[in-house]
This record gives structure tokens, sequence and C-alpha cells, in this order.
């Protein structure tokens, strides 16, 4: 199991930055940082194992960008995968 940390962007909706310290942005490269907003918003803390399912990303991704690079971005969904979502009712 791994501990993460879980931030918004104030710019962005739905960019998500997860870190494996808390509020320790050291290793998010500063345009990445800067794109969000600076200071981005503390949402919640997680423990993640390969087995935890997540809404919308790969937890073992997830996991492995936080063991080799201490942080993993969560992008705002796509269009189609908007589209789709509204489709399908899961839009709110």
């Amino acid at each position: 199991m791994i501990k993460t940390f879980i931030y918004k962007s104030r710019k962005k909706d739905e960019l998500y930055l997860y870190l494996s310290k808390k509020d320790d942005f050291s290793d998010i490269p500063p345009s990445l940082y800067s794109s969000m907003g600076n200071e981005p918003i503390f949402v919640m803390e997680l423990e993640l194992s390969p087995d935890r399912k997540l809404a919308r990303e790969d937890v073992n991704k997830v996991i492995h960008n936080l063991e080799t690079q201490g942080f993993h971005v969560q992008m705002p969904p796509t269009n189609d995968l908007l589209l789709q979502r509204e489709r399908t009712g899961q839009l709110h």
C-alpha cells in the first residue's frame, strides 16, 4: 500500500495532482505547478494498492508514477469522454 495526497488545480477543472508526500511540491516541474495556479487545493488522502479501483486512473500507473517521480497528474477528461459520460448518464 502507498499513501497519496490529492490536490486539485486552482485554474483547470478536473485537473488533479497526486503526491507521495503531503504539501511537498519540490518534485513538481515549475511549469506544471504554475499551470495548476500555484498552491493547488488539498482534496483528500488515499491509501492505494493494486486492487483498489480509481474512477478515472489506472491505479498501477498512479502507484508507479508516485514511486518513480513522486507525483502523478490526472488530466481533465477529453471531450469524447465527456460525451460518453453524458450519453450514459454519468455526467452528474
